[in-house]
């Protein structure tokens, strides 16, 4: 009996030892060993080879249905339409911007491992933290990415960190197993206010896991060569330092030639004019749908139920999560035979390819524009629905300028005898390219006026008035 007693009071007393014990660790470090699979296991990927999961946790937030939801968005909206592979999704992005992030852990752990507190190198119980905050950063992205964006004024980024932090995700719920404040360190990842700078950079920086990532994708699924750049070295030469995140100079080649990808990217593939013609097309139906839902015109054998949140402004974070790539598509189908001829129009470009044409034009030509958009009113089309100004730019790298409206992480490059210097200080060629923003601002119409016959198929006016618009707009795209 008092054996008993004795081995009761010593298991007490070990159980209160381990609670404090773990109670007195971080959070991470706590639930590292403690979340971790008994077996790894991997996930193709055409781009790293393998995307390795070693964390329960991380298995856990994939299987989520907000984290599953990423399988029907597209990384690229309508870029499919020009590039034809470009089908990759946001789901098969997170995963590889979470693989790069975990190799980053695994580098600075083996070479750059903290030995005091304050030394500016790496601590590893930070590590799950980056590692979730990188496979969520954009679970928050909406149907068509920033076309829905545009059009119903969402931001992807705040929508990310409440489905981090709100209770009635399985993602929230996930990540406060870990502990009661885990959700909102990994949302203060998302928002950069998180105070370590090396975890920040990590996921948003010039030079991050995530652009890093979407560019060897992007150029994989395009077919494209423009994004590709050497991964491995700019992995291997990256270290922390107290501020954030360096890279040795005898890797500064790589950091060239991934800004030079990116730049690429941009003008090859990201702006490119017929993919913007076909985001022009998707801008200007949603537009259409929502001005007929408000006018009590849609119909109800037509509505979206989906949608209509939207269309009224009154959303919830299940509306927003209800809706995706496939969703849209859906009510696309039902409105190719729709009573107003505007929508029906709007639809069957979309659907069937048909982009809207563009010129390219810069500050003082406003007055051509002008005349365009009496012409194409003249000829029967509503300026409204058939035309769209777009101004789309990119700032390829940038220096830290603090009083800049949204200051950048510059690069810094750490020289043999120890001393951090900016990247555009080392490299003429990216100081050729620093502060220079490339700038696209396009006004987009019907592709019609740029083909006769079209154009003259399906004008209503009578022939001599429809070639009088016709070569009236040829002349003044030539002035452009």
């Amino acid at each position: 009996m008092k054996l008993t007693v004795l081995f009761t009071l010593l298991l007490i007393i070990s159980l209160a030892k381990y609670v404090i014990l773990v109670k007195s660790m971080p959070i991470n470090s706590k639930n590292i060993e403690l979340s971790n699979l008994t077996r790894e296991k991997v996930i193709r990927d055409p781009v790293h080879n393998y995307i390795h999961i070693r964390q329960k946790v991380i298995k856990d937030l994939i299987d989520t249905p907000e984290f599953q939801r990423l399988r029907r968005i597209k990384q690229l909206g309508t870029t499919s339409f020009t590039f034809p592979g470009a089908e990759h999704s946001r789901f098969t992005h997170s995963l590889g911007v979470f693989e790069i992030t975990q190799t980053i852990c695994d580098n600075f752990q083996q070479n750059y491992k903290s030995v005091t507190p304050g030394d500016g190198l790496w601590d590893d119980d930070n590590r799950l933290v980056a590692l979730c905050a990188a496979l969520l950063h954009d679970v928050g992205h909406g149907a068509f990415s920033h076309i829905f964006e545009d059009i119903f004024h969402t931001d992807h980024e705040k929508i990310t960190t409440q489905i981090i932090t709100d209770k009635s995700t399985q993602i929230n719920s996930i990540l406060s197993e870990i502990d009661p404040q885990f959700p909102e360190e990994v949302a203060s990842i998302i928002t950069h206010t998180h105070p370590n700078k090396q975890i920040v950079q990590m996921i948003s920086s010039q030079i991050d896991a995530d652009r890093m990532d979407y560019l060897l994708r992007d150029a994989y699924f395009t077919g494209t060569n423009y994004g590709l750049f050497d991964l491995t070295r700019i992995l291997r030469v990256m270290l922390p330092y107290k501020d954030g995140i360096a890279f040795l100079s005898n890797g500064m080649h790589a950091v060239e030639d991934y800004i030079v990808s990116r730049f690429q990217m941009y003008q090859q593939v990201y702006f490119h004019a017929a993919s913007r013609g076909m985001e022009a097309v998707l801008t200007l139906l949603l537009r259409r749908s929502r001005d007929l839902y408000r006018n009590n015109e849609l119909g109800k054998e037509y509505s979206p139920r989906l949608l209509i949140p939207f269309f009224e402004e009154d959303y919830t974070l299940q509306d927003y999560l209800n809706l995706d790539d496939q969703v849209i598509s859906t009510y696309l189908i039902y409105w190719r035979k729709h009573p107003d001829p505007i929508l029906r129009d709007l639809v069957n470009r979309f659907l069937d390819r048909s982009p809207l044409k563009s010129v390219q034009y810069h500050e003082g030509e406003d007055d051509l524009i002008q005349k365009l958009t009496e012409l194409i009113q003249e000829a029967g089309y509503d300026p409204k629905y058939f035309t769209l100004k777009n101004f789309s730019k990119d700032l390829p790298y940038d220096a830290y300028n603090p009083n800049a409206e949204n200051p950048q992480t510059q690069i810094e490059i750490m020289l043999p005898n120890g001393v951090m210097t900016e990247l555009s200080k080392q490299s003429p060629l990216v100081k050729a390219i620093t502060g220079k923003f490339q700038i696209d601002q396009r006004f987009f119409f019907p592709r019609e006026f740029t083909r006769y016959d079209e154009f003259m198929l399906k004008s209503n006016l009578e022939n001599t008035r429809k070639k009088s618009i016709y070569n009236e707009f040829q002349k003044i795209l030539e002035s452009f």
